[in-house]
């Protein structure tokens, strides 16, 4: 047993940081792609994937947004990755001038099925832990393999029992 509290390897991330770090993200990105430095799309991991991958398509004005819909955990629990909901075949081809985005790589079954698709897209996410690392090419902020990352769109605001004492 841990003589750590359960927040304390926690990660929150507020609407305003997955925002900076969404546009941190796709400054790193833009001119990179193989169009004179387009995209051709955007195509988002969800569910996590969907509002960096909504601000990524805005600050480098790419109109052709998709998803594709990969199921690796039950609550906290990762399974074997499974696609629910692929992307429209004709926009991605082999995955070339693709932007596949995600909040989070972990272990990398997600990314590595989803690579296995489409090859030759770009695998972006604003977080990496280091077991998923290799199945990324572009990311901002790397955490702890340990570390769990609390996004704004898991949690709601609520009071808190002090550490010590009472209010």
């Amino acid at each position: 047993m841990s003589d750590r509290l359960p927040h304390e390897k926690g990660f929150h991330i507020s609407w305003d940081q997955i925002h900076r770090d969404s546009r941190a993200l796709a400054w790193r990105l833009d001119g990179k792609g193989p169009d004179d430095g387009a995209w051709r799309a955007v195509v988002a991991i969800t569910r996590g994937g969907m509002a960096p991958a909504m601000i990524i398509a805005r600050e480098l004005d790419i109109r052709t947004v998709d998803t594709i819909s990969v199921k690796s955990y039950d609550h906290q629990d990762q399974s074997e990755a499974v696609v629910l909901k692929a992307p429209d075949k004709d926009i991605m081809g082999d995955g070339t001038g693709i932007l596949i985005i995600d909040d989070l790589v972990d272990s990398g079954k997600t990314l590595k099925l989803v690579r296995e698709l489409y090859p030759n897209a770009q695998f972006a996410t604003v977080y990496a832990k280091p077991a998923g690392r290799p199945q990324v090419d572009t990311f901002i902020t790397e955490v702890s393999q340990d570390t769990w990352i609390f996004f704004p769109w898991d949690m709601a605001l609520q009071y808190v029992q002090p550490y010590r004492g009472r209010d």
